[in-house]
């Protein structure tokens, strides 16, 4: 599986249940990284989607701790042993971690790589994932031409995970 994300030079992704820019190229980028596959979130991650709605042409399951949480187009589970359980039949590429903080740290040791937008600037945040520049057995495999939207540089990455023997 692999995790997908925006973050900022400091590996801040929200503020206040937001992302922290939009830029409408990593915005497409996302929907063509994650079209037909299999997105695991947070609740939280849920709701800030438009309308609070799964995401259309993609299987969405939510991980919470709310044994009542029920959402039209969803499956639910709470916990990530019953998440891993669930996605043991999918093939690993065709899962994609997409959120919250709490999701990508509970994910990252079981997921295979990372699509990074690498934003380069910094935001005022209270959601952050781990530096995968940093994080062992983490190494950054591609990088694309910077681009820019309203004088933001942004860069497309490509990280892959081999994990400790």
């Amino acid at each position: 599986m692999k995790m997908i994300a925006a973050v900022d030079r400091n590996w801040s992704i929200g503020k206040d249940g937001n992302l922290l820019v939009r830029i409408p190229e990593d915005q497409k980028f996302f929907k063509r990284m994650t079209l037909g596959k299999t997105v695991v979130m947070g609740r939280k991650t849920l709701d800030s989607l438009p309308g609070g709605r799964a995401l259309k042409d993609r299987a969405n399951i939510v991980l919470t701790r709310n044994p009542d949480f029920a959402r039209e187009n969803v499956t639910v589970v709470h916990s990530v042993g019953e998440a891993l359980s669930l996605l043991s039949d999918i093939p690993a590429d065709d899962v994609m971690i997409i959120g919250g903080e709490t999701v990508y740290r509970a994910f990252l040791p079981y997921c295979d790589g990372a699509w990074i937008t690498m934003v380069g600037a910094a935001f005022e945040a209270d959601s952050r994932i781990p530096d995968l520049d940093r994080e062992p057995g983490w190494d950054m495999v591609s990088e694309s031409e910077p681009a820019e939207h309203n004088g933001i540089r942004y860069t497309f990455r490509e990280y892959r995970h081999t994990p400790e023997t």
